[in-house]
């Protein structure tokens, strides 16, 4: 038989995330899915999961899980703090935790999200080819709660393991390049070279649908309204108010508000560990 993990704390924010699920927006159902997808596949690598097997992606605070019997667990991503049975243990790298011994993964000493694998992967029940958690639709498993039990799949042998994982720290700066488009041109020439060279914040109203931006509004060149088309993941949306907003991973697959610009989706894994107030910039990529 294999392991069943119970939470026993389960931080601001966990959910269960894998590749997420691709091919449904035309059902209005978003990609979700990990938001740090290197921090997710690195994690799997290191136990032997496939690169897609299903992880925890904590928010900030992390989480807290007991095993029913032994485990292999590596907690990577954002850096933290993490102790098994109480005695510290290694964050990056596999670490053992016995039957009944309570894994914690503590707050984030620096980025956002960490990611807690279990050798074998979390079985719970995929929803249209997907284990991921949507909080935009709902699907998937509902965000951890104290008392969630999560089955465990079946692990394979550990593999020869590198010297030193290449672990990416968070950014300092926030620097996204970016595809001017499909609606640039509503937006005023200063409003577009505004969006290229100043500099914004991360809000602390970002989440896993976008990351919401502060600092200068971009204005419109054309005051009217759009009829809703499709969003794409890395779209960058200008609500009214004028300030950015980068699609993230459980975004609407259509609004109506223009897209300025697109990030291309290999530079969204640094917008998943950007705190509040970490600078952020747009760059012609």
């Amino acid at each position: 038989m294999t392991a069943k993990l119970t939470v026993t704390r389960p931080g601001a924010l966990t959910t269960v995330q894998d590749a997420g699920r691709t091919g449904h927006a035309h059902l209005g159902v978003p990609r979700s899915g990990a938001l740090d997808a290197p921090a997710m596949r690195l994690a799997n690598r290191l136990l032997g999961n496939p690169a897609d097997a299903a992880v925890l992606e904590t928010t900030l605070t992390g989480c807290a899980l007991r095993p029913d019997r032994p485990v292999t667990v590596l907690v990577g991503g954002a850096p933290c703090p993490v102790t098994v049975g109480g005695r510290p243990a290694a964050w990056g790298s596999p670490v053992h935790v016995p039957a009944g011994a309570t894994l914690d993964a503590g707050p984030a000493t620096s980025g956002v999200r960490s990611y807690v694998a279990v050798a074998g992967g979390l079985a719970v029940d995929p929803v249209l080819g997907s284990r991921s958690a949507d909080l935009l639709s709902g699907l998937g498993p509902a965000p951890l709660a104290a008392g969630t039990v999560l089955p465990v799949g079946r692990a394979h042998p550990l593999p020869a393991l590198p010297v030193a994982a290449p672990w990416p720290a968070p950014p300092a700066e926030l620097v996204l390049p970016v595809l001017l488009g499909p609606r640039a041109d509503w937006f005023t020439r200063a409003a577009v070279r505004t969006f290229l060279t100043a500099t914004f914040t991360v809000s602390a109203h970002s989440n896993r649908i976008g990351l919401r931006t502060e600092g200068p509004s971009l204005e419109r060149e054309s005051a009217g309204e759009l009829p809703s088309e499709g969003m794409v993941l890395g779209a960058v949306q200008v609500p009214p108010d004028g300030r950015p907003v980068v699609f993230l991973h459980d975004h609407p697959t259509t609004g109506g508000y223009p897209v300025i610009a697109v990030v291309p989706e290999p530079a969204l894994a640094a917008a998943a560990q950007a705190v509040p107030g970490t600078p952020v910039r747009f760059t012609v990529g």
